[in-house]
């Protein structure tokens, strides 16, 4: 057994307290304001009023598995409402003969050529005829309730869209899908009800997002022809419209009583290709309020936590850096105060999530693993590569997003094993060459 008694990382001189003050004092910063919006999003409370309005889902579906798609199409009709408009590929003819034989007035199948999902989302919104629109994934369901759930804020004349609750589908049943849902948990407990708490959600998701129609409409062309760099934007949608809708002058809120559930890829390639695209599209979104101006107008916590989804890449590397190369003993007492230090760290950010699945903490060493991994080399690759466009986990030769059809909910978990470098290789160099 080691003797921790004995086991210290070398000791600080006056000259080294100097070298570590602005490390210790940037440490102190990201606790404080993680502190911060846990108060703020433990504070916040879902809106309850008896506010109802007429709804228009609206599903852009591209090649979506029909399985999947059908069953999603039956939860939305549960919650009634006034219409269902699905706007598909032209390719997707079987899952438009199916939704055509269900007879039923309220759902709208469409058949149009794809030229990305703004697209779609560009038909389907012209189309609605409803006050709210409910801008649905088509592999996304809802938990009961939820419709009704997301009309309650629009009570507010202020506020132009709603987020809603996000969780995995069959979170439970594959690894990744476990470390997807821990993540998403992160997301919807610590630091969006604090900034739907201010009126000022910086990315309102688009597996279930619901808006004011008459604050989309008027900004809908700038949606369909974004261009970064001078390239059209193809993915990030959601934060697209969500950064339009705030510059209009609208809030955006958060709605934790409005839970959805997603399909999310059960291997680690679709994993990585997803954590490439998100980072991506939060690169160019959130560059686009800073240089616009729209960021800088919005509450503290929103400024914050978009600065700090910039920086990620920094602010670890540098915490990391220091770590490894200044203060580490190149030893087995030093590796392991390493580790444990890493750990204890990241299950006490964890602490939302741990609390209600407290049986993940034996996922907590994958996890820290997966988030240095995206904190590093996948945000730095997506950095550096934020004007390549596509959607990477799915393209015209396949049913279903990759890892997110029917089948792969019917598969049985192959193994936990820690990702490797030569994991990550493939998958990284995989992110760049599919729609």
């Amino acid at each position: 057994m080691p003797d921790f008694a004995d086991f210290t990382l070398p000791a600080l001189d006056l000259a080294e307290w100097r070298a570590a003050f602005p490390l210790a004092v940037a440490g102190i910063i990201v606790w404080s304001l993680w502190i911060y919006r846990c108060v703020l999003s433990a504070r916040a409370r879902p809106i309850d009023n008896d506010f109802t309005a007429t709804t228009s889902v609206v599903v852009p579906s591209f090649h979506e598995d029909p399985d999947i798609l059908m069953r999603c199409v039956a939860n939305w009709r549960a919650q009634h409402p006034d219409e269902i408009i699905i706007v598909l590929d032209v390719a997707d003819t079987e899952a438009f003969e199916r939704l055509e034989a269900l007879d039923d007035p309220v759902v709208r199948p469409v058949l149009f050529r794809h030229a990305g999902k703004r697209s779609a989302l560009g038909v389907g919104i012209r189309m609605a005829t409803s006050e709210v629109l409910v801008l649905v994934d088509s592999d996304t369901q809802w938990e009961p309730g939820l419709l009704l759930a997301v009309q309650r804020p629009f009570l507010d004349p202020e506020v132009g869209a709603v987020s809603t609750q996000q969780n995995v589908y069959e979170a439970r049943g594959n690894v990744w899908r476990r470390i997807a849902d821990w993540m998403v948990n992160l997301r919807y407990y610590n630091y969006v009800p604090a900034m739907g708490r201010a009126g000022a959600v910086a990315c309102v998701s688009g597996r279930t997002a619901a808006y004011r129609r008459s604050a989309v409409t008027p900004v809908l062309e700038n949606l369909e022809n974004e261009f970064f760099l001078g390239r059209r934007c193809i993915a990030g949608d959601d934060g697209r419209l969500t950064w339009l809708v705030l510059a209009s002058g609208f809030k955006t809120v958060h709605q934790s009583s409005a839970r959805a559930l997603s399909m999310f890829p059960a291997s680690f390639r679709a994993f990585v290709k997803q954590r490439v695209r998100w980072s991506r599209n939060s690169y160019r979104c959130y560059l686009t309020a800073a240089y616009k101006g729209w960021l800088w107008r919005t509450p503290f916590v929103t400024k914050v936590t978009v600065l700090q989804i910039l920086l990620t890449p920094v602010t670890m590397g540098v915490t990391i850096g220091y770590l490894v190369f200044s203060r580490l003993e190149l030893t087995t007492h030093g590796a392991l105060l390493a580790v444990v230090w890493l750990l204890a760290g990241r299950g006490i950010r964890g602490f939302s999530h741990l609390r209600r699945h407290p049986q993940d903490i034996l996922l907590l060493p994958l996890l820290t693993l997966v988030v240095i991994m995206v904190a590093l080399p996948v945000k730095l690759y997506a950095f550096l590569t934020m004007n390549k466009q596509g959607w990477l986990t799915r393209s015209e030769t396949t049913i279903g997003g990759e890892g997110q059809d029917q089948a792969s909910l019917e598969q049985r978990e192959r193994g936990r094993r820690t990702p490797t470098h030569a994991d990550v290789e493939p998958a990284l160099s995989a992110a760049g060459g599919h729609r």
